[in-house]
């Protein structure tokens, strides 16, 4: 008992001051819970391992264009950012810690702001997994289209060039993967998520190292031009937290989710910096949106980091959308002429030809997922958990160390988001004129 409390209180000291805020802290709650587990409940290490799939996405294949953009030293701002989404994601465990009856992400929201705050809370989490969904058939086509270049077709006197061809090809491919009812064989097959980024990492360094690209590249110290875009970038990397809630309340022993968040943040920031740095210093400021788009296609190196990032996100497009599908089939009522089953079949084919839409008229995947980033992931990621923590908490009513630190990361959040979604917006109406 004595140990666990140090612990608890070495991990979240920065969390909350020594007034009587503690005392609403149940830890007796929390012990209850961690010796009544139920057998699936997952062990410190298999919660770590979910983190990593979490935190690690499609951003890895970005930061090195992110950090061209805005120059060496806004590497300072993407450990900024990385500070502050690992701030909030501790956050959210202390909000979850004042009620027990919380389990989701929207239940957060609705413990804070009531039924406003549980939509505000899922519309932002879900038009983020929306858009990631689409930036997936984006990042689909790019690659295979740099892999196989070709002219597209005519059908019906309407010409679909080669990257837009690719995309319906792929969309067709992960169809079926929508209509599944029970997800438990894709998400074995998106847990590779960890792996595929490793792969990722290995291949390009040896590519730069063993297949004469080389590390030449000196870069720009710093571009102004390029610091919202590159901000926005960042902020992508780092839009797990929705899923937080189920990692948390899924462990046997709760109270070690700190260290979980803080093993998942410096593994997974220690790999996009990697990627970063090693990517800028291979390709410099010419380096693409995807740096998969940069490799020489015909080394070996190169194809297994272009194939991974091909294979990982026709396993996770299913389980991003997933949650948009049950959210509309438990929250519409269903026509009386249709059973639950068909009705999801038709909202998860009505999903994947909208992403598909967006994807076309959109194809621009740094500008998108910049978007995402700015205004969906700082939101969901960092704004929400900060300000749902002080309204649940109720510190706001003190003055106090902790309440600068959280009214910083919201005034970082806010910044970050502004500044961001002003230039992304711009950049995909300038892109769309073009």
């Amino acid at each position: 008992m004595e140990t666990d409390q140090r612990d608890e209180f070495r991990l979240t000291l920065p969390l909350m001051s020594e007034d009587n805020n503690k005392k609403e802290y149940d830890c007796t709650k929390i012990e209850e819970d961690e010796s009544n587990h139920s057998p699936t409940s997952t062990s410190f290490f298999k919660t770590c391992f979910n983190g990593l799939n979490a935190l690690s996405g499609v951003g890895i294949l970005s930061v090195p264009y992110a950090l061209a953009t805005g120059g060496w030293l806004s590497l300072i701002l993407f450990f900024a950012i990385a500070t502050g989404a690992f701030y909030s994601g501790l956050l959210i465990k202390r909000c979850m810690d004042f009620d027990s009856n919380i389990r989701s992400y929207p239940d957060i929201g609705e413990k804070a702001f009531g039924n406003k705050g549980r939509m505000i809370v899922s519309i932002a989490m879900y038009t983020e997994l929306y858009l990631v969904s689409a930036g997936f058939l984006i990042l689909e086509g790019d690659n295979l289209y740099n892999m196989f270049p070709n002219d597209g077709f005519e059908v019906a006197g309407l010409i679909i060039g080669g990257k837009q061809c690719f995309v319906l090809i792929v969309a067709l491919v992960i169809l079926p993967t929508v209509w599944l009812d029970n997800m438990s064989l894709l998400s074995y097959v998106s847990a590779s998520g960890v792996l595929a980024s490793a792969i990722i990492i290995c291949s390009i360094l040896w590519t730069g190292a063993f297949d004469g690209v080389g590390f030449r590249q000196k870069g720009e110290l710093i571009n102004w031009n390029g610091i919202p875009t590159a901000m926005s970038l960042y902020a992508f990397c780092y839009c797990a937290h929705p899923v937080f809630p189920s990692l948390y309340t899924s462990m046997k022993k709760k109270h070690q989710f700190s260290n979980v968040l803080i093993l998942c943040f410096v593994i997974c920031t220690i790999g996009y910096a990697s990627m970063a740095v090693f990517g800028y210093l291979m390709f410099g400021t010419r380096v693409q949106s995807q740096i998969t788009l940069d490799l020489p296609t015909g080394k070996l190196s190169s194809r297994i980091a272009i194939y991974t990032t091909l294979v990982n996100p026709l396993a996770k497009y299913a389980l991003m959308v997933t949650p948009i599908i049950d959210a509309v089939k438990n929250g519409f009522p269903i026509p009386w002429f249709l059973n639950k089953r068909f009705f999801g079949l038709i909202i998860g084919t009505t999903l994947v030809i909208s992403s598909v839409i967006v994807a076309l008229l959109v194809p621009f995947f740094a500008s998108l997922m910049s978007l995402v980033g700015a205004f969906f992931s700082v939101t969901a990621s960092i704004i929400i958990p900060c300000i749902c923590y002080l309204k649940i908490s109720g510190i706001y009513r003190t003055f106090n160390c902790e309440i600068v630190i959280v009214a910083v990361t919201i005034l970082m959040g806010v910044a970050v988001t502004i500044i961001g979604t002003y230039t992304s917006v711009l950049d995909i109406l300038v892109n769309m004129k073009m």
